[in-house]
Parts: C-alpha cells; sequence; structure tokens
C-alpha cells in the first residue's frame, strides 16, 4: 500500500512538473521585466485586497522531488520483493507448518522462479483454493506446481462451471483431483465426458462419479468387449446402479475383469448370474480376488451356507473376515452350546452380520444376566482379536491401479 502511494504521487509530481514548467518560465519572465524592485508580482483585482504572489512559493521544498520519490519506490520494492520461494508461500498465506509440507513432499520448490511460482498461485487464488487446499494437493500430485496449469485455462474453466454447475463443487472437484487442471484438455477432458454422455449417463450423475473416482478421466477405457460386459448386467440406463456399472467397467482393466469372473465361476456360479451380481452390486468388481477367496471359503467351507447365498447377499463378499463374520458366527455357536435365547440361526444370521457392532451387541450380549453377558463380551473380544496367519509377515505387493 505504500509503495502505491509512492508510485501516485511520483505520478503526480511528474505530471505537475512538466505541466507547470512552460507556465512558470513566463512568469518569471514578467517578474525580471518588471521595472520596480519588488520581488512579488502584484495582482489588483477589481476592488479586492492586493495579493502578492511569490514565485518560489510554487517550488516549496515540502513536497518530495520526483527523484526522491522514485528513490522511496526502489527500496520499498526491495522490502515487498520476496526472496525465494518460501517468502512467496508465506505472503500467499501460508504458515510455517504448511511450507515445511509442501517442501518436504516437493523439496524442488525450494529452486522454482519466484515470478512463475507468483503467477500459478494467482490462479490457484482466483479458483478459491487456500493454503490447506495447496498442502492437500500437493501431498497428492507433488508436481502439481511444475506444471503448466495455464494452458487452455479460461476454456477450461468455463467447460467445467457448465459440467460442474457451481463454483463451489468445481473447488471440490479440482481439490480432490488437481490433475483436472493438467489433462489434455482437448483430447483426453472432452472426449472421455462424450463418451460417458453417449452411453446415457447424465451430467448429473457423471459429477459424483468424478468426485469419488478421481481417475476416472485417464483410466477410461472402452471397448467393444466391455459395452458386451455391461450389457450383460441387465443394468437399464435409468437404474441408480448404472452410473457405477459404467464407470467401474470402464476404468478396470479387461485383464482384471476376466479374472474376477473366473474366480467367482470356480464356486459354481455361471457368467451370467456374475454379470447380474455386478450389476447389482458393482462395487464387487473393486473386491481383489484373495478376498473374495477368502470370504467365500469362510461362507462355504465354515458357516456351511449355499453358494447361492451371496447373489442376494453380496455383503458376504465384502465384510470383513476377521472383524465381524468370524465373531458372529463363533459367538452364535457359543450361545447355541450355552442354551440362551435368542440365538442366531437361519434368516436371523444373516440379520445379525448386517447389524452394526452397536446393535449387535445389545440384541445378543446385553440381553443376559450380568454373569452371562460378562462371558460373552470376553469369549467375542478373544474372537476379534484373533487375526489373520502370518498377517504380521505379509508382504504387501503394490500393483498399480487396484481394479
Amino acid at each position: 500500500m505504500v509503495v502505491l502511494l509512492y508510485r501516485g504521487a511520483s505520478l503526480f509530481a511528474r505530471r505537475f512538473h512538466n505541466q507547470s514548467s512552460h507556465f512558470f518560465n513566463g512568469f518569471n519572465r514578467l517578474h525580471n521585466a518588471n521595472a520596480t524592485t519588488s520581488q512579488s508580482f502584484k495582482l489588483y483585482p477589481l476592488s479586492s485586497p492586493t495579493y502578492l504572489v511569490n514565485p518560489s512559493l510554487f517550488y516549496n521544498t515540502a513536497f518530495p522531488s520526483v527523484g526522491i520519490l522514485d528513490e522511496k519506490i526502489e527500496i520499498l520494492d526491495d522490502i515487498d520483493k520476496p526472496k525465494d520461494s518460501a517468502d512467496v508461500l508465506r505472503k500467499w498465506g501460508c504458515s510455517e507448518d504448511d511450507i515445511s509440507k509442501i517442501f518436504m513432499r516437493r523439496p524442488s520448490l525450494h529452486k522454482m522462479d519466484i515470478k512463475i511460482l507468483q503467477g500459478k498461485l494467482e490462479i490457484l487464488t482466483d479458483l478459491g483454493i487456500t493454503s490447506s487446499d495447496l498442502v492437500k494437493i500437493i501431498h497428492c500430485r507433488p508436481r502439481f506446481l511444475n506444471c503448466r496449469i495455464n494452458l487452455w485455462l479460461n476454456e477450461r474453466l468455463e467447460y467445467f462451471r457448465a459440467l460442474f454447475g457451481s463454483k463451489e463443487v468445481l473447488l471440490k472437484a479440482i481439490v480432490r483431483n488437481p490433475s483436472l487442471l493438467t489433462y489434455d484438455f482437448h483430447n483426453k477432458i472432452k472426449p472421455v465426458i462424450a463418451i460417458y454422455e453417449k452411453l446415457g449417463v447424465s451430467r448429473r450423475d457423471l459429477i459424483p462419479m468424478l468426485l469419488s473416482r478421481p481417475t476416472l478421466i485417464p483410466r477410461t477405457m472402452l471397448d467393444s468387449e466391455k459395452l458386451d460386459y455391461i450389457s450383460r448386467t441387465e443394468v437399464s440406463k435409468e437404474s441408480r446402479m448404472y452410473k457405477h456399472v459404467v464407470t467401474l467397467f470402464a476404468i478396470s482393466r479387461i485383464e482384471t475383469i476376466r479374472e474376477k469372473v473366473m474366480n467367482l465361476e470356480k464356486y459354481g456360479f455361471s457368467e451370467e448370474e456374475v454379470f447380474r451380481l455386478f450389476g447389482r452390486s458393482p462395487l464387487v468388481l473393486t473386491l481383489s480376488v484373495d478376498k473374495v477367496q477368502r470370504n467365500m471359503t469362510y461362507v462355504l467351507g465354515t458357516m456351511k451356507l449355499p453358494a447361492n447365498m451371496v447373489l442376494p447377499n453380496p455383503f458376504l463378499l465384502f465384510f470383513n473376515l476377521e472383524a465381524i463374520l468370524k465373531p458372529r458366527f463363533l459367538l452364535a455357536g457359543k450361545i447355541e452350546d450355552m442354551g440362551l435365547v435368542p440365538q442366531i440361526k437361519g434368516p436371523a444370521m444373516l440379520r445379525a452380520l448386517r447389524m452394526s457392532e452397536k446393535r449387535f451387541i445389545t440384541a445378543f450380549i446385553t440381553c443376559h444376566p450380568e454373569d452371562v453377558v460378562n462371558e460373552l463380551i470376553t469369549f467375542y473380544k478373544n474372537a476379534k482379536c484373533v487375526k489373520r496367519l502370518a498377517e504380521s509377515s505379509k508382504k504387501n505387493l503394490s500393483k498399480g491401479f487396484p481394479f
């Protein structure tokens, strides 16, 4: 603010000096030609009192010269000019903790050109992105500030505002997936959105998919085989599951889909039954082959439920084996051995498995006398503490995108 005031004063001084120089030169000539020895120029407007005007008063030293103002501007410019990228982030609004997290995730930002960084931060400010948002963005996309986010910026933002419907939703989408500002606009973003619209996924349904699955745009790939799989799920375009079915098949590798279909076929399901299961519960496609095998083995081998029970009850594949399925099934056997009621058998077993933890304990444990409650709760807690064999030595082999 101080710099702006000095710049305004300097500009005024320059204009005042240039415009008044000719006037005062003529005024001084008139003054020197005066035959009298008076140092003042006398004005007698009508009958008003006499006024004496001294030309030197127009050059009052109280008003700083142009040179002095320019020197002060240069000094203040040097004071306000950021010294490095950390100073730029600090002036933008980042705290020391934010700056530390950003540099820890992307150390090369220390050497980034200050003017380039300032320009990119100005773009983020116009989008409504705050310092806390920037920390989240750098955490998931460390190279974000090194990308050319200014390419097709106006056209891109105009397109996204029309797609998301509001600036708030657009901001949420960018924070969730910063690469929306870096993807190839004409060759990637627009063609992918057009593919989903052509398949009958409305923009209203596509927005939550873009928010929940940030990799939707770069990983979308549809061919004739995938389109055949989508049709075999028998899900209509009016169904609420349709957008999930289309997007999950589109972003999944064709080899992964085949592998998961074959895995379920091993338990006696036909291909048609598997695809109808995908249509009824699309998120089954996101489960790993190992998890499906472990849950199916326990459901068929230990719980003695028929395989077709999974088709109307896909939660049997989703629930955690060590935390829910196994402890509750073992507790059902304990209650039966003790001859207590209510017992967990038949349809009650499926209902008990779907219950929340609090409701399950209330319905089948704390409803008994205190001594029985203590025994059951101890047994239940011990059953939940049993870990998978060799779990601590399990190696997590990352295969990239999970499905």
